[in-house]
């Protein structure tokens, strides 16, 4: 099974567009009409349509780290900072992680891509 993506309002247009070319199932925030949502509720839409959260924004690295603590379940956070990976690298990353991973093993966790 593939992980659907649902990626923050915050994420470059052109990494969703390089995605999508490559048949990987994306959702936008904007798209899902979430684009006004808190970081918490976004990360639940994302969980409650069964989808991994893409995200540039730093502060859910502490919305994650608040579910842990407090054992709330997500479906997974994958993070890249924006000034230190760049479209290309996010778009090959995602790609492979999308095509070749599970939702199950992102569950409650934070990937990093590099």
């Amino acid at each position: 099974m593939t992980i659907r993506l649902y990626m923050d309002h915050h994420v470059p247009r052109a990494i969703t567009q390089a995605l999508r070319a490559r048949g990987v199932d994306v959702l936008t925030a904007f798209e899902d009409e979430a684009d006004r949502f808190s970081d918490a509720r976004l990360l639940s839409r994302a969980t409650e349509l069964g989808r991994v959260l893409f995200t540039q924004d730093d502060d859910f690295l502490a919305e994650a780290a608040l579910r842990n603590q407090h054992q709330e379940s997500f479906n997974g956070i994958i993070y890249a900072h924006q000034m230190r990976v760049s479209i290309g690298a996010c778009v090959l990353q995602l790609e492979v992680i999308a095509k070749a991973g599970n939702t199950d093993d992102l569950v409650n966790r934070v990937e990093f891509l590099k």
